[in-house]
């Protein structure tokens, strides 16, 4: 029988090339969103995948919206936490609103979600969840102290969340990004983006696909043994 993930961000960029990684593994994808009607439609159209729209920053929406997923697809077996916001700019310009906006999606995404789906993981001894830190939570980013802080916290609560889910079966992994071609990064002024794709070894941006191929792996049953671990995919730009 196949497997049923949720992938929070799922409709696009980073997350829709892994909802469709993980489809394309035979995996039974539901892509959730926060509020991009037309994007979650075309994805839906273009790849075949059920969306959901739910705030993954609220603790019952996140409840509420796995179990509407169950009911409708299966109990759920993978969790990639993708779903993701900025809300840029130095200590000294940043609002309280700012920082708590980002802790609430970034971070607190990933409990909410975990919280909602581990139990019944443990239960069924079998589970993969993947949590999509970045290169600016391994490293800082000037004017990022929300969105750092938040990523940096993914990869602790990756490596504390894989202690209590490994007798029972349960992967917990991380996948830290580095800049990837996405409208994220796209949205960054072009004499910015050369002085960063200059810094990266290979000298170019990521994909979206090679993430997607990673989160892929680390879902499958051939990474049993993988737990707790940071996967850095950053072209080189910096080795954590």
């Amino acid at each position: 029988m196949a497997r049923v993930a949720i992938v929070t961000g799922g409709t696009r960029g980073i997350g829709e090339a892994i909802s469709i990684a993980l489809k394309d593994a035979g995996v039974i994808v539901a892509a959730n969103y926060a509020g991009n009607e037309e994007k979650a439609r075309d994805c839906a159209e273009r790849n075949g995948i059920k969306c959901y729209k739910w705030d993954v920053g609220d603790f019952d929406a996140c409840a509420e919206g796995v179990a509407q997923v169950e009911a409708e697809l299966g109990p759920v077996d993978i969790l990639v936490n993708n779903a993701g916001i900025t809300r840029d700019g130095t200590i000294l310009k940043m609002s309280r609103e700012m920082w708590e906006d980002v802790i609430r999606i970034n971070l607190g995404g990933c409990f909410n979600m975990a919280h909602a789906v581990f139990p019944g993981m443990r239960s069924r001894k079998w589970g993969r969840i993947v949590n999509i830190g970045s290169i600016n939570g391994q490293a800082g980013q000037y004017g990022q102290v929300n969105y750092a802080a938040a990523k940096s916290g993914i990869h602790g609560f990756t490596k504390a969340l894989a202690q209590e889910g490994a007798r029972a079966g349960v992967t917990v992994n991380a996948i830290a990004p580095g800049y990837i071609d996405t409208d994220m990064v796209a949205a960054v002024p072009a004499d910015v983006l050369e002085k960063i794709v200059a810094k990266i070894p290979v000298n170019r941006l990521g994909q979206a696909h090679e993430i997607a191929r990673g989160v892929a792996f680390l879902c499958s049953e051939d990474a049993g043994f993988v737990t707790g671990s940071t996967l850095s995919i950053n072209g080189g730009q910096h080795m954590y």
